[in-house]
């Protein structure tokens, strides 16, 4: 009766809140709850690495084996003679060199499975180095790794509960911390760990260090660490001169110190640390560059100098080149004041590096790390292993600030320096640097034309295999931070096909199978972003569904991001044919639905309720719609979703119904269940301003489909929903006011509800949308919404004085001729009414079709009140009759066979011949007529043949 508005995602990616901004969670904990072992169908890299298996609490949890130990996947596995079947042949240092491709927390499990493992996995050699960033850290973490961390010498971790977690690992030769996220690391708690692990070489606190540390913790460190080589510090209020003294006393060996994001400094405390080479004040505030350049200038041994996101100016960095005989490199970005000196001239330091916007900064870099410029790399140093720190730090940092200014730095060499440091042998830049493109490649505020220019760049300069190359890694760390910057990559349609094509569907969709829940989440929005283009293609061919579907099983609605970006891309999967089929067969509707009554991030509600409009959108070719019905609470917990104060989410239970509300059974049970009132409710909302025009659109779109019931429209009619859709017809989109026309085109067929329509000052709307609408769809609804009003069924229940209802009569009816008129110029009118020829009438038919009315379909009722109208005492009424008539006859379009079939029926064949005949019809009226007889002619064999489909919904 009225268009099936099918849910499509948008080819340009335009609806931003399925755009993935890649974030962690704010803890960066891994809380995944335990999940069953199971091994990866693709076979890819990805099966080399141990699926471990975790508490609710995220808590390691020993068991488990490499899955190529479980399944004997002989690639995955290290290559041994064929005649070896039995792995504990295998050697020890073989079994040993198993362990090391594999983190910690899976070496534990496997270790768990027998002695003479339990035996490889407490190996020293193993146990070296302890990653816990993607984990809780806390005491009873801390307690069930310290049988195996006696020879621990470096840990890094994400956020630290106390001190006696990490004093618990029982690590006494710890000789390197690395942590972030210690925003309640205070002075005490600082000292106890320091006093703990006096083999301390590097000590490095940033990212989210909080400001409580004072000098009286430098001085501690100082006193307890005498091996100290390396020392960095953020967000420190004041750097005393006693405690920087203190670290030149008792650390002699000394030679890197950072202290970042700082207020104050004592510059010239730093002029007495004799055995620094590398210095990092980055970002710190109050800074006396005078007394820096003189202290500074006479290190003897310094080396690299980073004083980026400073107030440093031209002098200080003059004098510092020109003073200090040892000084190479000076990383200066984003130096407000330096930048602003027109006068200054870098190229005068010969042989030494300034790296600045201004500068040729990759030209610069590659002086240091190639030799002569070209592709030789030069053999690696500390200068360049402590630059590519400083700068993956600072380039990253500069990415999430979003600061401005920095657009034309970031065209020219933002991808370049990104994908340099991504191949760097430190794994810590790596992992900075690709977190960092993520981050550059679609900052905030950018423009679309900027982030397809730099997505471009990253593919021009080969970013993608780099990024394959770290999503393949064993490293769950590097699985995560390239999954992101694919994801943000594949946000540019180009790039998305270059991911695509290259194989980064498989690649992908190994990594979703993995049991660390960022890694996971980071590939499903990835997943998710290439499921907008054509990629969903190679999605559904690689075995995508069921990867999804899988997600949604196996992993804890507490997880919302991850639930969202699994659910909006089967959403997105759900839009095609064939994948609606399988994420059906799949029990994706069960899922969907269950995800959307008991998750409650609103995101991942949105996401599975378009799923469910989605697959509900293809009930030409399954039976999707009427299956979703079946799903308990199903269509309830639709309903209960238009109520929600997030608007996406009303905007998709909106869509929802729209679909599902095609099917009569499903149309019967919504509203016993309250769904036309609901739906009435959520239309009058739409009235406010502030609404967006996809909730608009979706609301009127409900309104059409359940108005397909004359019973359904008379409650519209009743409970309210006319005067909103009024409103919605003067919308200045397009597209709204189109399905409001459809859901008012609908209600008019029931005389009160069509004086209703004129009561509410409907005619105007419907009339200025009729002659002026940019939709030919629109118009055309408009018009026949009219010929209802005005076609005297509405008289019998006129309130209004004849003389005004006459009055507004001839206006409805003047709106519908000048629609008419727009098809039928006077030439064509003239030699179409002088000769009837088959081609002059297929002339005709060529001009006055509107493709976009294929999608309507009509009951037998409204035929039959079409066919009557030929026989209005009114010629334009006669005319819009025959013009719809013939719309809904054009051969080989989707409901044609069914509208003739209707006619042919119940004889109206016979009387458009007589009304083509009649000399009381008007031109118009007589060659459309014409043109129908025809299109009925062209049906007529299949009719005959009883291709009858059932009549009024």
């Amino acid at each position: 009766m009225n268009p099936r508005v099918r849910q499509r995602v948008d080819e340009d990616g335009s609806d931003m809140n399925r755009k993935v901004r890649q974030r962690v969670d704010e803890d960066g904990k891994d809380k995944s709850r335990k999940v069953r072992q199971r091994v990866d169908e693709d076979g890819s890299d990805m099966s080399r690495r141990v699926r471990q298996r975790v508490d609710e609490d995220g808590k390691d949890k020993v068991g488990g084996a490499p899955s190529y130990l479980l399944t004997g996947d002989e690639d995955a596995a290290p290559k041994v003679q064929e005649s070896s079947k039995d792995w504990s042949s295998l050697t020890y240092d073989l079994m040993l060199h198993v362990f090391t491709l594999l983190d910690n927390r899976d070496r534990a499990s496997l270790a768990s499975t027998c002695t003479t493992l339990r035996s490889l996995g407490a190996s020293p050699y193993l146990w070296s180095s302890l990653d816990l960033r993607a984990h809780r850290f806390d005491d009873s973490a801390a307690a069930s790794l310290a049988d195996r961390c006696a020879d621990l010498e470096k840990v890094r971790f994400d956020g630290l509960d106390s001190a006696a977690a990490l004093v618990n690992l029982k690590a006494r030769k710890l000789r390197e911390i690395t942590g972030e996220s210690c925003e309640n690391l205070t002075d005490a708690t600082l000292s106890m760990i320091i006093a703990r692990h006096e083999a301390l070489e590097t000590l490095e606190l940033g990212r989210g260090f909080g400001d409580r540390i004072t000098s009286q913790a430098i001085k501690i460190i100082a006193i307890c660490c005498p091996k100290l080589k390396k020392l960095r510090i953020s967000r420190m209020i004041d750097v005393s001169a006693e405690a920087i003294l203190s670290l030149a006393e008792h650390c002699p060996l000394l030679s890197d110190v950072g202290f970042l994001d700082c207020l104050n400094i004592n510059e010239e405390a730093l002029g007495k640390v004799v055995s620094l080479r590398y210095l990092t004040v980055t970002r710190t505030l109050n800074m006396d560059w005078r007394a820096a350049a003189e202290s500074w200038g006479k290190l003897p041994n310094l080396t690299g100098l980073d004083v980026s996101r400073t107030g440093v100016d031209h002098g200080t960095v003059s004098r510092l080149l020109t003073s200090s005989k040892s000084l190479k490199v000076v990383c200066a970005l984003n130096c407000p004041v330096l930048e602003h000196d027109a006068d200054f001239n870098p190229g005068r330091f010969e042989g030494k590096l300034l790296i600045a916007k201004f500068n040729d900064t990759l030209n610069g870099i590659a002086s240091l790390f190639f030799e002569d410029n070209s592709s030789k790399m030069m053999p690696e140093d500390d200068t360049r292993r402590w630059l590519e720190g400083n700068l993956s730090r600072t380039l990253l940092s500069l990415t999430e600030s979003n600061l401005l200014g920095l657009n034309g730095f970031w065209q020219k060499d933002g991808a370049k320096l990104f994908l340099r440091l991504m191949q760097s042998s430190q794994e810590e830049v790596q992992e900075r640097a690709t977190r960092g493109l993520a981050s550059f490649i679609h900052l905030s505020d950018d423009s679309d034309s900027i982030y397809r220019e730099r997505a471009d760049s990253v593919v021009r300069h080969g970013g993608i295999p780099i990024l394959f190359k770290l999503a393949k890694s064993w490293k769950e760390s590097f699985q995560s931070e390239a999954a992101k910057a694919i994801a943000n990559l594949s946000l540019n349609a180009d790039a998305a096909k270059a991911v695509s094509e290259e194989g980064g569907v498989s690649v992908l969709l190994g990594l979703a199978k993995s049991k660390n829940r960022l890694v996971a989440q980071e590939a499903a929005g990835a997943i998710w972003n290439l499921s907008l283009g054509d990629a969903y293609k190679a999605i559904s061919r690689d075995g995508g569904v069921n990867v999804l579907m899988d997600l949604l099983f196996r992993w804890s609605y507490e997880y919302g991001e991850l639930m969202e970006r699994a659910a909006g891309a089967l959403a997105n999967l759900a839009g095609d044919d064939k994948c609606s089929m399988d994420i059906a067969k799949a029990g994706g509707a069960n899922a969907l639905v269950t995800l959307a009554r008991n998750c409650e991030y609103e995101g991942a509600r949105e996401h599975a309720v378009r799923g469910l409009a989605n697959l509900a959108a293809h009930d030409d070719s399954n039976n999707n719609n009427a299956a979703i019905g079946e799903v308990p609470r199903a269509l309830e917990t639709i309903i209960q979703l238009t109520r929600s104060r997030h608007g996406g989410v009303k905007q998709e239970a909106a869509g929802a119904l729209w679909n599902l509300a095609y099917d009569e059974n499903n149309r019967e049970l919504i509203a016993e269940l309250g769904g036309v009132e609901a739906s009435v409710a959520l239309a009058n909302s739409c009235m406010n301003n502030n609404t967006s025009r996809d909730l608009q659109k979706s609301a009127a779109g409900a309104l059409w489909s359940l108005s397909n019931s004359e019973d359904h429209s008379i409650v519209i009619g009743r409970e309210g929903g006319i005067p909103p859709l009024v409103a919605l017809a003067r919308s200045q989109y397009e597209d709204v006011h189109e399905v409001a026309a459809g859901a008012l085109w609908n209600l008019s067929f029931n005389h009160v509800n069509a004086l209703r329509i004129v009561e509410e000052e409907g005619v105007l709307a419907l009339g200025r949308m009729c002659t002026s609408s940019p939709s030919k769809m629109a118009r055309f609804l408009a018009a026949l919404t009219l010929a209802y009003i005005f076609d005297r069924r509405m008289d019998e229940s006129v309130r209004a004085s004849p003389k005004h209802l006459a009055n507004i009569r001839r206006s409805g009816l003047k709106y519908i001729e000048s629609y008419i008129n727009t098809f039928m110029d006077p030439q064509t009118l003239a030699t179409a009414a002088s000769s009837y020829t088959s081609s002059m009438l297929a002339k005709v038919l060529k001009r006055v079709r509107i493709p976009e009315v294929d999608i309507l379909r009509c009951s037998d009722k409204e035929i039959e009140r079409f066919v009557t109208m030929l026989r209005n005492p009114s010629p334009v009424l006669k005319k819009i009759a025959a013009f719809a008539l013939l719309q809904f006859t054009v051969p080989e379009t989707s409901h044609a066979e069914h509208h003739a079939s209707l006619m042919h029926d119940t004889g109206y064949p016979k009387l458009l011949r007589i009304a083509a005949a009649a000399t009381s019809m008007p031109h118009e009226a007589k060659i459309f007529a014409k043109i129908v007889l025809r299109n009925l002619e062209h049906h007529q064999p299949e009719c005959s043949k009883g291709k009858r489909v059932s009549t009024s919904k």
